[in-house]
């Protein structure tokens, strides 16, 4: 274990990219969601069928696919991104698609008569959507965003197939220097558990907050 304690803060610059890469493909892959969300809910026929397709296609093929398809296959196309651009677009792609389901059955689950009521005291849509619905549904859609956050956090690892350095990468790189696994793997597995136990405190702790809306 030696070899891992003087190793640790390599690892932790591979951890900083994992969090970077997870926080930048969540914002992107929110906005995404959002967009997927209502474009199925209030787009028209047209608009609904392609984001169903988007959705279908996301979600039937592996995130390493993905993957592989931004970083190698768009070079077909004259476009070369670097590793963790590709990273970026390709988990932020494939967490809107996710992260679309999710709001769009958070949107749903608000009633209707709470829109039309909002109407009733003079509101435009925005102002109902702002005030009325959306605080109840992101309070809904917490739990599973949440999950899908802590899986986007361990999905990360992934990227390490197109080089990026983040943790599982970092590891790969003392392992071949050092030929020892178990110390770094193990030592790679906790800095994970520790990751995603924070990220689940702090959204319990926003879940409680946000039920002021119930």
């Amino acid at each position: 274990m030696e070899v891992l304690i003087q190793n640790i803060p390599f690892l932790m610059q591979g951890a900083y990219y994992t969090l970077l890469i997870t926080l930048v493909s969540m914002f992107f892959g929110s906005l995404i969601g959002i967009i997927v969300a209502i474009a199925r809910l209030k787009g028209n026929k047209a608009i609904q069928a392609l984001a169903r397709g988007y959705v279908s296609i996301i979600r039937g093929t592996p995130t390493l696919v993905q993957i592989i398809i931004i970083y190698y296959g768009l070079v077909d196309f004259g476009i070369s991104l670097d590793p963790l651009p590709a990273a970026f677009i390709a988990l932020s792609v494939n967490n809107g698609a996710y992260l679309s389901e999710s709001i769009r059955g958070a949107l749903q689950s608000i009633p209707k008569g709470q829109m039309e009521a909002a109407y009733a005291t003079g509101m435009t849509p925005w102002q109902a959507m702002r005030r009325i619905i959306l605080p109840q549904a992101i309070r809904i859609a917490i739990p599973p965003v949440g999950n899908t956050f802590i899986g986007m956090l361990k999905e990360t690892s992934l990227v390490s197939v197109i080089s990026v350095t983040e943790l599982l990468r970092s590891a790969q790189l003392l392992i071949a220097q050092y030929y020892s696994y178990m110390p770094f793997y193990l030592g790679i597995a906790v800095i994970y558990w520790i990751m995603s136990t924070v990220f689940s405190f702090l959204l319990n702790k926003l879940e409680a907050r946000m039920s002021i809306y119930e």
